[in-house]
């Protein structure tokens, strides 16, 4: 048997196939079957009958696909993943015939509703936890994130019991405020004045009498890690050596000590023992203490004349000493028949002893006393005094009214006398052990006033030391020391400190041998303008924003804002405003939006660049795409806060007319496009 043409075996099977199609759309487009049945009345239940070009059909409802009649199937929309059909952070829900679609949590729809369909242009935002507030706990700070929230611990607080950063549903962490406690004891030291114990807190030590230090720092902070710096230092006992004894005047004692140190008062013991060398017997023997800030100390015994000493000199306690020992014997009686001679010596720092040397027991003579003091440090200042002393006694004491840290020259001069022997004795006073500041107190910030307990019009030199730290600046230390001169009983003074700063200020009266500790804390300034390169952009993409980090000059940085404000708003909006929202609130297309926020501890040293509708989160805020044909201003504002006060500074960076996408958002579209053409044509694939 022949064959015939190729594939021809097959062309049967291919007709019947067509000719079952055929007989299908006539069933289903056809007014009535061959059996006269009407078409409407065979439609499957999830079907509707329509009629088109005088035709009824049957036509599976939305969300069902078959032939109509005998199968209408659910289509299960949420087959292609739920950030196709519904978008991020979704997840979606096949139901019969339908679907809907729920925001995952820590978003919402924008819609406002629990559920929703994207084709109203509904879409799931972040839920922002933050507006609630307390939702970190005392000292907590919270941070929103993409669909939840982080704490942190506020500074002046650290975390306790956990981690950072913590949530407080997951996490036993709390926030503790930062107290640092009870300083450091340093051996042989003491705290001068006052001190608190918060972050930035100094105390200050000074060595105890008898004992001195090197230049090691006297300063020790509480850190913000809640504890207190070690002390560097170290004070060491003094131990005083007295050299160069000598004897003048037949009957003083004068010598040298070292080391000496100004402002200091040492108790010195002067033994004394004498006796003759016919009998050898003891005949004399006494204690005498001496207190004197000189480092030449002297004194005038009261000795028998002919006799042998023996003069023991030593440190009261706590002082240490080794003592020093001089020999030595008095003239005799015979010798000190020279009528009118007499010598002067410190009794203690403001009494003199006069040692008179007459031809006859109980005889009296008159001397005359002119006192005249300076203080080196007041080239204004001078205290004279001068009065007559009548005595008939071998050793007179005379005790003097003198100012405290005052050089005196006193000038002792024998009345009838035709020879007018005269004897000139120096006194310093030592410091006040009183206290002659009080009242302290803090004016305009930076402003000190006090008041001194010192007679009037008389003026005073004081000594300020000013000491400047920060707890966000390791680095950063101000120190100046100045003196000024004030005769009034109320002096003020106003510093030239910086921001945003905790300062410690030391104010000595040379009169006074104690200092007044005084602490401030300098509120902060407005931070440095932002460094931006400025652009005019007139219907073209828009440039990268190059973020630079700003130096914490005038307070602690903490963000750093990229604000979108309607061109029109330039003229009128305010740095220091805190109106601006998120996109998504309803003012934000009248009113501007922030587009960004950065921490300023995510901002990297050198720099970082940031795309002007990227579409992505920084912080809680939505780096929407600007809206094409609008005109707007973008700003970067810098915020420092600290101590409860908030200060800005802001600079524009373009100016953008007639806006339009960036080339990113372009390529974005478009592929945004090409990715919805190629599932509505694979949909519509299924439903044939």
């Amino acid at each position: 048997m022949g064959r015939g043409p190729r594939g021809a075996g097959h062309l049967p099977r291919r007709l019947l196939s067509l000719l079952l199609l055929l007989g299908l759309a006539r069933g289903a487009t056809g007014a009535r079957g061959a059996d006269g049945l009407d078409i409407c009345a065979t439609c499957h239940e999830h079907a509707t009958c329509k009629e088109r070009e005088g035709k009824k059909m049957c036509i599976c409802k939305y969300g069902f696909v078959g032939n109509g009649r005998t199968q209408c199937i659910d289509k299960n929309e949420c087959q292609f993943g739920a950030t196709v059909v519904c978008g991020n952070h979704t997840s979606c829900h096949n139901t019969l015939g339908g679907f809907y679609c729920i925001c995952l949590e820590g978003y919402r729809a924008t819609n406002n509703n629990k559920t929703f369909i994207p084709n109203d242009g509904t879409f799931c935002t972040d839920i922002d936890e933050c507006e609630v507030s307390g939702l970190c706990g005392q000292g907590g700070r919270c941070v929103n994130t993409h669909g939840s929230f982080e704490c942190y611990c506020m500074d002046g607080y650290l975390p306790e019991s956990g981690p950072e950063p913590f949530h407080p549903t997951r996490d036993a962490t709390s926030c503790t405020e930062i107290d640092c406690g009870t300083p450091p004891e340093v051996p042989d030291a003491y705290i001068i004045g006052n001190y608190s114990s918060g972050p930035g807190s100094q105390v200050r030590y000074a060595c105890k009498e008898g004992f001195f230090s090197g230049p090691e720092d006297i300063v020790s902070s509480c850190t913000v890690l809640g504890t207190w710096e070690s002390p560097k230092l170290n004070c060491q006992e003094i131990i005083i050596e007295i050299n160069d004894v000598s004897v003048f005047n037949d009957t003083c004692v004068r010598w040298q000590i070292h080391p000496g140190r100004m402002n200091s008062r040492i108790v010195y013991v002067v033994h004394v023992k004498g006796h003759r060398a016919d009998p050898i017997e003891s005949v004399h023997e006494e204690r005498v203490n001496l207190t004197t800030g000189s480092r030449t100390p002297q004194v005038c015994l009261d000795l028998y004349q002919g006799t042998n000493y023996t003069v023991t000199i030593s440190t009261a306690p706590p002082e240490r000493s080794m003592p020093a020992i001089i020999r030595f014997q008095t003239a005799e009686d015979d010798l000190l028949e020279d009528d009118g001679i007499f010598n002067v010596s410190l009794f203690n720092e403001t009494c003199l002893k006069l040692n008179r040397h007459s031809r006859k027991v109980g005889s009296e003579q008159m001397y005359q006393f002119k006192i005249l003091g300076r203080r080196w440090y007041l080239s204004g200042f001078y205290h004279a005094a001068s009065f007559n002393f009548t005595t008939g006694e071998r050793a007179a004491v005379v005790c003097l009214d003198l100012y405290p840290a005052t050089d005196y020259t006193a000038t002792i001069t024998l009345l009838g006398s035709p020879e007018q022997h005269s004897v000139q004795v120096m006194v310093t006073t030592a410091p006040a052990v009183k206290q002659t500041i009080s009242n302290t107190s803090i004016f305009n910030e930076t402003c000190l006033r006090w008041r001194n307990m010192k007679i009037a019009d008389r003026e005073e030199m004081y000594l300020l030391r000013i000491q400047g730290q920060r707890w966000y600046q390791e680095e950063f230390a101000q120190e100046i020391t100045f003196n000024i001169t004030s005769s009034s009983q109320a002096p003020e003074m106003c510093l030239d400190l910086r921001p945003g700063t905790n300062y410690s200020v030391s104010i000595y009266a040379w009169s006074s041998v104690l200092p007044v500790l005084i602490s401030l804390t300098t509120q902060i300034t407005e931070p440095p303008l932002p460094e931006v390169d400025f652009f005019t952009v007139h219907g073209g993409p828009l440039p990268r924003l190059k973020l630079r980090r700003a130096k914490e000059n005038n307070g602690p940085i903490s963000s750093y804002q990229v604000l979108v404000v309607p061109l029109a708003l330039q003229s009128t909006f305010s740095c220091d405003s805190e109106g601006a929202t998120s996109f998504f609130s309803n003012a934000s297309h009248t009113d501007g939006y922030v587009a960004a926020e950065l921490l300023a501890r995510h901002v990297p040293d050198d720099a970082m660049e940031i795309s002007i509708g990227d579409r992505l989160y920084y912080g809680k805020y939505y780096n929407a795409p600007l809206k094409a044909g609008n005109d707007y201003c973008i700003i970067l504002r810098i915020t420092s806060e600290w101590n409860k006060v908030r200060r800005c500074s802001c600079a524009v960076w373009a100016q953008v007319k007639d806006s339009s996408l960036t080339l990113q958002q372009m390529v974005g579209v478009g592929l945004g496009s090409v990715a919805v053409v190629m599932v509505l044509a694979f949909l519509s694939f299924l439903a044939v």
